[in-house]
């Protein structure tokens, strides 16, 4: 057979198995006995040399750190599997297109609790002949990973931690990431309210580092954008019980006179990852104005109402496995295991230099329900991607937003452009 012949067989069987995919979704891994022979008869030579080879394996392993933290609503309390429901619902995605193509994809899961050394489980991964890692874990667990597996020239990919610098300063050459980066989210918001045109902002931030974090990403997407920041305020977090049965009440008098000496606004953003204060904020500030950030109109890669763009199968899958709608962790990490079964399909090869490339070259794409295919970044290895933007019941917009324009991808708009990135691979 020649190569020619050999790509359009391999190509037509992708399309073949991708049009099933996303038709009838990815079945459910139940057994089946096998058909009654008809008759026992020895095999004949030719039938015999036609066997179908055994299956090539790609072997995918997933760090994550999960602690049932507290938070203001019950309704943000993150489940128990978050991002791990993401990710068996992406490995029956991956073997549905690899039974076509002759190959097989296995899930490793360990999970650790905030604090838990990373490097034991990371090695163990390694040394069984793992090549890829999906990671949801901090920054510094997840350089760990990536500083740990270049030693064996694997590739992590990070599904969880948005912070800006380990697309810059901190990036890694064997580091990709299918989490958007906090500039990401807050050009996307940002993005949307120079479109509405609200120009003014206050920002009431958290006392916390990672608050912090968003309220620098906020101000560098305000100065990117055009946006005005009147007023900033940080509230302390002094502890106490606000959830109790006087809570409430204490709040209701405690925000807005918080919040009474702040100037003119058209928008009051929140920035508070600790999830300290910023859910009591809507409808409990002194002016009557909009909140956006961590609260309110929030940005994310998904959200557990999208259905547009043939999200709806994703999500009616999804909801089959875990019983919940699909979060953005969950996108994220499935995007991340669906980008390495793209590439072992795409290239008919489960060896993990072909793979490797395949993913960094630039012909690679890989469909997440967003309205568009999706690639890399060359700079920082971060996944370009939509950030879509959400109340707690409702995707109101997703950024890129019209009339913001880039040379090569208007996705580029959205994050640290390659002009400006920090990163130094040192390939």
């Amino acid at each position: 057979m020649s190569k020619r012949t050999a790509d359009r067989l391999r190509r037509a069987l992708y399309g073949t198995a991708m049009l099933m995919l996303l038709t009838t979704g990815a079945p459910a891994q139940t057994a089946t006995a096998p058909a009654p022979a008809a008759a026992a008869t020895a095999p004949a030579p030719a039938a015999a040399a036609t066997a179908q080879p055994a299956a090539q394996t790609v072997k995918i392993g997933f760090l994550r750190s999960y602690e049932r933290t507290l938070a203001l609503s019950a309704l943000d309390i993150p489940p128990a599997d978050i991002g791990l429901a993401g990710a068996t619902v992406a490995i029956a995605d991956n073997n549905t297109t690899g039974s076509f193509m002759g190959q097989d994809f296995t899930l490793d899961v360990t999970t650790l609790a905030p604090g838990d050394d990373v490097t034991q489980p990371a090695q163990d991964m390694l040394a069984s002949g793992i090549h890829y890692i999906v990671t949801d874990l901090s920054p510094e667990d997840t350089l760990t990973v990536a500083d740990l597996a270049k030693a064996q020239n694997a590739l992590v990919l990070n599904a969880g931690a948005t912070d800006d610098r380990l697309r810059g300063e901190g990036c890694r050459a064997n580091l990709l990431h299918t989490a958007p980066s906090r500039a990401m989210l807050t050009d996307g918001l940002a993005q949307y309210l120079m479109w509405k045109q609200w120009r003014n902002w206050a920002l009431v931030e958290g006392d916390h580092e990672n608050d912090r974090l968003f309220a620098a990403a906020l101000k560098r997407s305000a100065k990117k954008f055009g946006g005005k920041i009147v007023a900033e305020k940080i509230f302390e977090d002094k502890g106490g019980a606000r959830a109790t049965d006087s809570g409430q009440a204490l709040v209701q008098r405690q925000i807005p006179v918080f919040l009474q000496d702040l100037p003119e606004h058209d928008v009051l953003l929140v920035a508070d990852e600790s999830e300290v204060f910023g859910t009591y904020v809507p409808w409990r500030t002194w002016l009557p104005r909009p909140v956006a950030g961590t609260a309110g109109l929030v940005p994310g890669s998904w959200h557990p109402a999208s259905e547009q763009w043939g999200g709806a199968q994703i999500q009616n899958r999804f909801q089959d496995v875990a019983g919940r709608r699909m979060e953005s962790k969950d996108m994220q990490v499935w995007t991340a295991i669906r980008v390495i079964g793209e590439a072992a399909s795409r290239t008919g090869s489960a060896d993990p230099a072909t793979i490797d490339a395949f993913i960094k070259g630039p012909d690679f794409t890989v469909a997440a329900f967003k309205g568009q295919r999706l690639t890399f970044r060359d700079w920082d290895w971060q996944l370009r991607q939509p950030v879509l933007l959400g109340t707690e019941a409702s995707v109101v917009s997703a950024s890129p937003q019209e009339g913001f324009l880039h040379r090569i991808s208007e996705l580029d708009t959205l994050g640290v452009d390659r002009p400006e990135t920090a990163c130094d691979m040192g390939e």
